[in-house]
Formats: C-alpha cells, structure tokens, sequence
C-alpha cells in the first residue's frame, strides 16, 4: 500500500518570557481528536512551510506572524500515511491569539507540556521547545577552581542553560566530586546538567541525565535511564542517529561538522551532509565540531536545535 503524504506546518508559539507555549485541543471529530497539539494545518501545494503555517494562525487563532525562525523536521508514519511536521518557533506575533474555530487553546508552563497527551508525532516538538539552543561541554579542566570559574562564567554570563559534564581524565570519585559542584552551580543559575559517565551514576549524583558517547550508544539494546531524565549521545553518522532513536534518545549531538584541533585527522561532514541527516534524525540535534555562536543561525536555518561547544564558551572569567 502506498501511504499518502500529508505535510503540515505547526508552530511552537512561546510567550514573551520564554516560559511558556501556547497549545490547542483537537476537534473531537477528527484523526486524535481531543489530544493537545501546536497550531498549524495542511500545506496547500503551493505553499512553503512559512507561507502555510502564517495563513493557518491567522484562521485558527487570529494573530500574524511577525518573526519566526525554523525549530524541527519530524517525519512521521502512521499506518495510512507519512507526516511531514514542519516546525517554526514564533518569537513575535502580533493580535490576541483565540480559538476561531471554537477550539480551546491554553498557554502551559513548559515543563509542564509533558503532563498533556499529544498525538505521537508531536513529542519530538516538546523535546524541540524544552531545550535551549546552545549545549555546553566541560573541557578538560586540570585545576578544581579554574573549573568552577570557568563553568560559572558560562552560566552567568553566556546564559548556558544546558551543560555536558565531560571529564575522562578523571577516576570516579574525582568525577563525582566535580559533578556534585558542577550541579549546585548549575540549580543556582537554572541550568540543567548532564553526565557524560557510566549511566548508574545517577544514582549517586543527583543530576538531570545522561550523555553518551558514541561506543556506549551503540552497545546498548535499550534505554538506560529512568524516561524522566535527560538522555543524549554523541553521532556521527546515520547508523548511530538510528540507534539514538531505537533506544529513546531525547536528543543528540552530530559531529564532526568542521575539521577541529582536537581530531584534525577526522573529515568534517559539512553543513550539507549534516542536513540531510538531521531530517531523518526524529529529536531535536546540536551541531558539533568547529561550532561558535556565529553559526547558531545557520545550524537552526538547516534543522537543527542549535550549537554544542567546548571553545566557544569554556573561558576563563576576565577572558
């Protein structure tokens, strides 16, 4: 049986304080009726994803798109058809948005969207909208306090929000040690914290996940953390993207997209390779390898969340 093709173009709508997103119920006559959704519809054929989606706010909920820039790519199948979700994050609007059509509409904290029950294709979008678009990795920090104020600077002054504790140099309890400093300083400044270890670590330090690399993905046969903690991995090609998905990973980083310092023997993927791999990738990906906050535009233009670096933000603070 040949599927049919739907694409729809939806929005993630977030409110002036960036803390919440404005969602809406589905008819109850229609395919998921009475689950949650970000607002959109069916593309004519003429339309691109930006035309479509701005004609579909302005007749579901009355406001005009003033600016809004691309989130996520979702493919999707159901048994009958395969759904092409394509996501713009709406930074300005303009009008009072209300349901048109008679459908209720509701503005939800972000962390609270998980307690809403969305058609499966969505989830991928919630991932999309609770991240942040920058993702710190630690460097190899030798010095305690030069690893303190360097992770601080970042967190005040860049506004990570988002960090990767990376630390292979060190044993275990050295780890830990610095995880547990790593985490208080990131609950001060609201950030969330990843472990880039084994994942029983988390029974011990009481951070918000887990990131893998590369070799730990791919020798697991499920998820290895609870589904309410952070779980990523480092990629680098279609076949470990796929298995990020099979095993529930909520996102990932693809590297490398330029030739680095710290693996010059390895050939970067270049910015179209790393856009066709995106669009299959099913979470929400941070560009890595040679990545500055200059590029942040481009890497989401081609899909992706944002940026992961080590260089661009790990400075010392009168750096």
């Amino acid at each position: 049986m040949v599927k049919r093709r739907v694409h729809v173009a939806a929005a993630a709508i977030i409110s002036s304080d960036g803390e919440k997103a404005l969602i809406a119920r589905r008819p109850s006559n229609v395919d998921h009726g009475g689950l949650w959704e970000f607002p959109g519809g069916k593309l004519a054929p003429y339309e691109t994803g930006l035309e479509g989606l701005k004609r579909e706010l302005h007749e579901e909920l009355g406001v005009e798109i003033k600016r809004a820039q691309p989130l996520i790519r979702i493919h999707h199948e159901y048994p009958d058809k395969h759904i092409l979700l394509d996501v713009w994050q709406v930074h300005e609007f303009s009008g009072e948005p209300f349901g048109r059509e008679g459908q209720a509409i509701r503005w939800v904290p972000l962390d609270e969207l998980v307690n809403y029950p969305f058609p499966a294709a969505n989830l991928p979008i919630l991932q999309a909208v609770m991240l942040p678009t920058e993702y710190l990795i630690t460097a190899e920090e030798a010095d305690e306090t030069a690893f303190d104020a360097c992770l601080e600077r970042a967190l005040v002054e860049d506004g990570v929000r988002l960090v990767q504790l990376r630390a292979k140099t060190l044993d275990e309890a050295a780890y830990l040690a610095r995880a547990e400093r790593a985490l208080e300083l990131c609950r001060r400044h609201g950030a969330r914290l990843l472990l880039n270890a084994d994942p029983a670590l988390l029974d011990r330090v009481e951070a918000d996940g887990v990131h893998l690399t590369s070799e730990r993905l791919m020798s697991l046969e499920r998820r290895p953390i609870a589904e309410d903690k952070w779980l990523a991995a480092s990629t680098h090609d279609r076949k470990q993207l796929g298995q990020a998905a099979r095993i529930g990973c909520d996102f990932v980083t693809l590297s490398p997209l330029r030739t680095t310092p710290s693996h010059p023997e390895v050939a970067p993927m270049g910015w179209h390779d790393f856009q066709q791999m995106v669009e299959r990738a099913a979470m929400p990906v941070f560009a890595l390898g040679g990545m500055s906050r200059f590029d942040a535009n481009h890497a989401r233009a081609v899909g992706a969340q944002g940026i992961a670096s080590i260089r661009d933000f790990w400075k010392a603070p009168d750096a």
